[in-house]
């Protein structure tokens, strides 16, 4: 799946933070990725898109950062940008996404992006 479009949403520009490791560690295994975040300009030179509407093309994975409030208001937008699956990482959990994604068929994950990617299950 290398060479594959990722989307992080919820990327971050503070090396401690988890999504900050999850867009380093997916460069470096090869992948496409575009973070997003409202506010951020660029990550490390990475071009960061404000809003998942402003993303176009083929998205194999979304990895998602932002927490359950987050995430709600954002349902349509995920399910317009239909990816190919979705990785819920701790924290991010919505019950109201998961039945969305179930009705329109993409399948999802309840998993951490990094140990995914450290342990070969991306």
């Amino acid at each position: 799946m290398q060479n594959s479009h990722i989307v992080v949403l919820g990327a971050s520009n503070k090396p401690h933070r988890y999504a900050y490791k999850a867009v380093k560690m997916l460069q470096e295994y090869g992948y496409h990725v575009t973070p997003v975040h409202p506010k951020l300009e660029n990550i490390d030179g990475l071009v960061v898109k404000h809003q998942l509407g402003h993303i176009h093309g083929s998205i194999d994975t979304l990895s998602l950062y932002v927490g359950p409030q987050r995430i709600k208001p954002l349902i349509d937008d995920i399910i317009k940008l239909k990816p190919s699956r979705v990785i819920l990482n701790p924290g991010t959990e919505c019950e109201k996404l998961e039945q969305a994604l179930i009705q329109n068929n993409i399948g999802f994950v309840k998993d951490c992006t990094l140990l995914m990617l450290e342990h070969g299950r991306f």
